[in-house]
Formats: C-alpha cells, structure tokens, sequence
C-alpha cells in the first residue's frame, strides 16, 4: 500500500515536470513568434513610415488647404448664363473727371416758350371736346368757348357790332360835313377815334365768335401744360384759361448751398435725374449751357441759384423736380466706374472682379465724386483690373445662391 502511494506521488511529479517543460517550450515559441512579428512591424515602418514620407504625406495636405483658401471666396458664373443675364465687363482704364456738387433743382419751361389762353369776354366756360393736360395742340386750335347768354350786360360782340355800326354811321356823316366846314375838324376828329376804336373791338371779338359763344383758340402750337378753369366757371375779360409750352427749350434751376459759393466760378455743366423714369440727363448731350449763377442767397433762403438752359426732347416734363450733379474743376487720371458697376452693402460698396472667363471675385471699394453716371474710385480696384459694369447684381445672386468648393473650378 505504501509503495503504490509512493508510485502516485512520483508519477503525479513527473506529469508535473513535463507540462512544465512543455508549457515553457510553447511560450518560448509564442515570443520568437511575436519577436518575428515586431520584425515584420519593423520592416512596414521602414518601408512607409520613415520620416520623409510623414513629410510629404503633410506637405500635400497643407498645399491643398492653401488651394481651398486661395479660392473659397471665387465665385463662379457660368458663361451662358452670364451672357443671359446681361453680365458685361471692362479693363479699367485711368481716365478725366470732374469734382461734383450734388444738389437738388427743378426744370422749368424757358422764357418765350410758353403762352397762355385768356378770356377775350366775361362769360361760362365750356370745353370744346377733350381737353386734357399734356395734349398736343396746333396754333388756333380751339380749346375753350365763352358764352355771354343770359349775362345781365348781353353778347358783348353783339354790342360791339352796334358800337361799331353806330360809329360808323356818325363817321361817314362827319366826313361829308367837314368838306363843307359844317363841322370843325376836331369833332371830325373825335368821330373818326371812336369808329376805329369800334371797329377794332368788333373785328377782335367777332373773330372767334359762334352761335354758341366766343372761341378761345391755343395761341401758340405745342402741348398742353395746365388747365387753369373748370367746366362752367365764371370767367372775366383777361382771366387765364390754359396753359401752352412748345417744350422746345427749358431751364433748370439748381439750389446749391452757400458753403459751395466758392466753387460756383468754375461749374461748367451738369447732369440731373428724374424721378420718375430714373434716367440721368447729361446737359453737354442735350446743348445745354450754364445761362448764370446768383450772386447772393434768395430771401429766407440758404441757398444760391443756379440756372441753366437745354434743348427739350420729349422727355423732361416741366416743373418736375430732380436731382443735380454740377460738374465743377477737372481732375486727371481717375478711376472710375459706372453706376451699375456697384452694390451697397450695410453703407459699403463693392464691385465684382473677373477673373476669368467663368471665375469672378467680390470686392470692397471707397468710393468718391459722383456725377449720377460714373462713380470715382478711391481705393480698392486698380488701372487694368477686369471689372462687372453691367449685370452685377446677378453675379451677386450668384454667390449667395451657391456656395462653390475648391476643386469644383480648374484654372
């Protein structure tokens, strides 16, 4: 019994000794193995993990990143639709300008240009068809009939007609009497002063003169500019009935504040823009010229007048109000761009850059002088830059619809 424990013994140690050994072998077996691996690690890292290529690996990225920053802010437009559009652009060149005074006016029709209809008799007032302002009228067009009917004083042509008859009656009289010195030559005189002043004032009035009253006739050709009655008022001898211009030539009349006095002197022409088309005149286009400037201030007023005169071309309505750009001293080699060529933003303005046939760029001018056409630059483009001077609130329609990547746009 005790020798076959002693074998259980021995043999359970034995057992013991070689899963030892054998458990050693296996871990050895696994380290030469992970010390194979770390060498198969070593050896990728060799191959592409080595210095130079992290640095070409984060030289191509930086140089992608400055390609993104470099054209984030680019827009791009199509070319067909740009064409669609109405988008136009032009190199800058340095060009002649002028110092400006932006001030208010009004056009007014010129002197000699303008007559008005006046009653010849007291009488209602009735419009002969279709009177209305801004009408075309020949001279001796009718325009209104005066009727004297039921008027406690009767036709006054009615009246002259026997005024006259009677004086001439009395004159022929008188005219056979004087030979024979039965008159004296002073009443002859008198007799012979009130036929003709008879006969004037019937031919005058009977001119005109219908079955239903006194014609009222346009006195010169040209457009109606104010109607100054109403449809059966009362009107006395000399009363203004309707206004006539011939449009031909007009004034404008600029208030400029006194501050600019000094400046007067050297103020050659003008533009002026109308508020009810928006279109800017230019009064050199229109042989306009500066007819005087006031010496002083008007009463109660603050502002000095300036008139000038320009050929009227159908398009000005006299007695509208405008805006007056006065062209003043000369300045050499200004940039400058047309109106249309720029767009406000919260009090800053900007213009668009083209930079290639479909690529543009936004950027932020100062501007200065402005003659309601043309706008001078201070700062922000210079002399060759391409810029939008038509069409730029498209290509500003353009950027905020559409946010472009970097690589979308190749140059």
């Amino acid at each position: 019994m005790k020798k076959l424990i002693f074998f259980g013994v021995l043999g359970l140690f034995i057992l013991a000794s070689c899963n030892s050994t054998v458990t050693h072998t296996h871990n050895e077996h696994d380290h030469e193995a992970e010390g194979h691996n770390h060498a198969t690690e070593d050896h990728d890292h060799s191959a592409h993990g080595d210095e130079s290529g992290e640095g070409h690996s984060h030289e191509t990225a930086d140089s992608h990143l400055e390609t993104a920053e470099a054209h984030s802010d680019e827009i791009v437009l199509p070319k067909v639709k740009a064409e669609a559009a109405g988008v136009k652009a032009s190199i800058i060149e340095p060009a002649p300008f002028q110092q400006v005074i932006k001030t208010s006016g009004q056009v007014l029709a010129a002197q000699g240009d303008e007559s008005v209809a006046v009653a010849t008799v007291a009488g209602v007032v009735s419009f002969r068809g279709k009177v209305t302002e801004g009408m075309s009228v020949g001279s001796g067009t009718p325009l209104v009939t005066i009727s004297s009917n039921n008027i406690a004083d009767g036709d006054p042509v009615q009246r002259a007609r026997i005024a006259y008859e009677v004086s001439k009656k009395e004159y022929e009289r008188m005219k056979a009497l004087v030979k024979n010195k039965i008159v004296s030559d002073k009443e002859f005189a008198q007799a012979e002063q009130n036929y003709e002043n008879a006969r004037i004032s019937y031919e005058a009035l009977s001119k005109n003169h219908s079955a239903i009253g006194q014609n009222i006739t346009a006195p010169i050709a040209g457009y109606v500019k104010s109607i100054l009655v109403k449809e059966g008022d009362y009107v006395t001898i000399g009363q203004p009935l309707v206004s006539v211009t011939q449009n031909r030539r007009l004034f404008l009349r600029a208030e400029v504040s006194e501050k600019y006095y000094p400046y007067l002197r050297t103020i050659s022409s003008a533009n002026f823009q109308t508020p009810y088309n928006n279109k800017v005149y230019e009064l050199q286009a229109l042989n306009g010229k500066l007819l005087s400037f006031g010496k002083t201030a008007g009463d109660n007023s603050f502002y000095v007048p300036v008139t000038f005169e320009f050929d009227n071309k159908g398009e000005v309505i006299p007695g509208s109000f405008v805006e007056v750009f006065l062209l003043s001293s000369p300045m050499e080699n200004v940039i400058s761009l047309p109106r249309t060529a720029l767009t406000e933003e919260q009090g800053s303005y900007f213009v668009y850059l083209q930079l290639d046939e479909e690529g543009y760029k936004k950027q932020e001018v100062t501007v200065g002088a402005d003659n309601g056409k043309n706008v001078q630059i201070l700062s922000g483009v210079k002399a060759g830059d391409r810029v939008v001077t038509e069409g730029a609130y498209q290509v500003r329609l353009a950027s905020a619809s559409n946010a472009i990547p970097a690589h979308s746009h190749e140059h």
